[in-house]
């Protein structure tokens, strides 16, 4: 049997993942992709800084096998897998604040990490492939300190067969093609949590979404197959009016441009990752249920991807602010109203059991959908209390102030109480985040 990695835990939802004793901040990452064979040759370059002192250091890698390691350009003799680990052995010590670089040759078949949360993590498509890496299938592509708390910026190349588009987070800076091989290097330069990294790999072409929006300076892409090209402008037209509300509730569109890849396979969820977002060719329709979860993706851009949660535990301060963006875009499309979807949300949970903390729902329940509503009626709550001009100007103190940052259920209270003079806002959401039983309907 092999002996557990004893390693500082950073977070008590993903025991196996994260490490306290170091932080990654910067990820270099090189990627040959074969996809008849789904095979992957990467060479990852993680510019690092020590947070406490330590012998060993542990990086999360799941499913592929490093051949060469180095530590500030130096050969490591000893590292080891174990389990969903790599285990290196430094020469010497590090100490608090040491700054030092890894440079990790490896490769494999990569394959989704199976987990609570089904799979998540590198998955191949019928032709291409798709990263969803929330919240710990980071792993499953690359060597990392796998956790949100700490943000990196990020280079990534990838080179592919040709006639096949790579999509990555942030600016794409490059494109070359050599042979039968083509490589797409991006840059993203604002730091990102490891969970929100992806790449996706398909036929793409790349649709300009709100070329004619002269107004508007967020510039919107759709990657899509050539022959969905059609179905993609239909199902995605009203985004455009989507980011307008959005910037006008929550604040500026915190990156530079943001694309929504359309797969030819059909997914069970859309998926979200940082500038990115991936829709299978079933999310391309016009109905609510279609457009709410197009409208919950774009949202998670400034709740989820610039404003990280420093733990899981706190994970309604993604999804419960990502469901009133729906709700919000519902009444702004003059579909149903904000107080009717609270309402009908309400009615919901209230026939459903009432045995869930959403602030702490424990790992196996962090994605349960009473997160999702019962944390947008928590929202719903402050801002009945608050008034809609102060709730909408906390919202956007609340952005602007953490943007790129960490996050936390109590950083909110802080900053709402501070905000609104007079708000009692811990008193508004302890039933709501911290007590089983339903509140009353604000």
């Amino acid at each position: 049997m092999t002996a557990p990695i004893v390693t500082p835990v950073a977070d008590p939802y993903t025991l196996d993942h994260g490490s306290t004793g170091y932080r990654v901040d910067r990820y270099e990452l090189d990627l040959d992709v074969r996809l008849g064979s789904n095979k992957l040759i990467g060479k990852a370059v993680l510019r690092c800084t020590a947070l406490e002192a330590t012998s060993r250091l542990v990086l999360d890698l799941v499913g592929l096998r490093a051949s060469k390691i180095q530590l500030d350009g130096k050969k490591i003799p000893k590292f080891s897998h174990r389990a969903e680990h790599l285990v290196l052995t430094p020469a010497s010590s590090l100490q608090p604040g040491q700054q030092f670089t890894l440079e990790v040759r490896y490769d494999g078949n990569p394959q989704p990490r199976r987990g609570l949360w089904g799979e998540v993590g590198w998955e191949e498509l019928n032709d291409g492939v798709l990263v969803a890496g929330q919240p710990n299938g980071a792993a499953s592509w690359f060597p990392c300190n796998d956790h949100p708390r700490y943000k990196s910026t990020f280079r990534i190349s990838v080179t592919t067969d040709d006639n096949y588009r790579a999509v990555c987070n942030g600016r794409l800076v490059s494109r070359s093609r050599k042979s039968s091989r083509e490589t797409w290097v991006y840059e993203q330069s604002e730091p990102m949590a490891t969970y929100l990294a992806t790449v996706q790999i398909g036929r793409y072409g790349m649709l300009p979404l709100n070329a004619a929006d002269t107004h508007h300076r967020v510039p919107q892409f759709a990657a899509v197959p050539a022959d969905m090209a059609d179905d993609a402008r239909r199902g995605l037209r009203r985004q455009p009016d989507m980011m307008r509300t959005f910037e006008d509730c929550f604040g500026p569109y915190p990156f530079a441009d943001y694309t929504s890849v359309v797969t030819e396979d059909e997914l069970e969820i859309p998926l979200e990752a940082q500038t990115v977002s991936i829709f299978g060719r079933n999310h391309m329709r016009d109905s609510w249920e279609a457009q709410r979860l197009i409208a919950h993706e774009l949202s998670h851009q400034w709740f989820g991807n610039s404003l990280t949660v420093s733990n899981w535990k706190d994970i309604w301060l993604h999804e419960g602010f990502a469901c009133y963006a729906e709700w919000l875009w519902s009444e702004e499309s003059r579909t149903m109203t904000v107080a009717d979807r609270a309402a009908a949300a309400w009615k919901k949970l209230a026939s459903a059991p009432q045995d869930l903390l959403v602030g702490d729902p424990g790992p196996s329940l962090m994605f349960d959908d009473r997160v999702y509503k019962r944390g947008a009626l928590a929202v719903h709550a402050v801002r009945i209390a608050a008034g809609d001009e102060a709730f909408f100007g906390l919202l956007r103190h609340w952005t602007a102030e953490n943007r790129h940052g960490s996050i936390s259920t109590e950083a909110f209270l802080e900053a709402a109480e501070f905000f609104i003079p007079g708000l009692r806002a811990a008193e508004i959401l302890r039933p709501w985040l911290y007590e089983a039983p339903l509140p009353p309907l604000p």
